[in-house]
């Protein structure tokens, strides 16, 4: 199922230099992706929680801002989970890849899944500030989204908004689907998922470093 090229790396990397950000289509293998979506099936209602905005004590609910539920991904994913444990491996070359050629940095990614009802949406937000972060804390810097949902159709909303640095102006319209992935600068881009007519899966991620200042 690992499936990850020179090739590709070096268009990813390329690509977070100048604009920041890819939008690929189908570049996990259909096993894995179908792997995913039957072990998000599997998951109960109750083992996905609200989800929130903020991180530890600045960790605050806020029904305006967004109504997802989420699935954290466990990195000691055991068996049944091979699902997990494949794509977090997928991850983790893509880690590896973009280090050797941007030196970025990238010492963890966390992930989870996130479930979106009928309706459910995020708005327009960063999911991470420049400068913010304390010394030798974790910073969110290089952001993914992979989307695990069938036949989406025009008009059945659920896109994701990708704007320009100020916010104002729309970069990309993207429908959620099936194997879509979207990686792009955590603190450089705005951007905002729209309310739709059916439910929506995704696994949202965030390779990170450690602050310096």
């Amino acid at each position: 199922m690992l499936n990850i090229s020179d090739a590709l790396l070096n268009d990813i990397a390329n690509a977070l230099v100048e604009p920041g950000y890819i939008v690929l289509d189908q570049i996990m293998a259909p096993e894995l992706i179908q792997a995913l979506q039957q072990h998000f099936a599997q998951l109960g209602n109750s083992e996905f929680k609200r989800a929130g905005i903020g991180r530890q004590a600045d960790f605050q609910l806020q029904d305006n801002v967004r109504s997802d539920e989420i699935y954290w991904l466990d990195k000691s994913a055991q068996q049944g989970e091979e699902s997990v444990i494949a794509f977090l491996a997928w991850m983790e070359a893509l880690r590896s890849g973009l280090n050797q050629r941007l030196f970025l940095g990238l010492f963890d990614y966390e992930s989870h899944f996130a479930s979106y009802a009928a309706g459910a949406f995020y708005k327009k937000h960063l999911d991470t500030f420049k400068g913010s972060g304390k010394p030798g804390q974790a910073r969110r810097v290089l952001s993914t989204v992979v989307y695990l949902n069938d036949e989406w159709r025009e008009g059945e909303g659920g896109e994701l908004i990708l704007y320009s640095e100020d916010g104002e102006q729309v970069l990309q319209r993207l429908m959620p689907s099936l194997g879509r992935m979207i990686i792009f600068l955590s603190e450089k881009f705005p951007h905002e998922v729209l309310p739709a007519r059916r439910a929506r899966k995704s696994i949202a991620g965030w390779f990170r470093v450690n602050s310096i200042s």
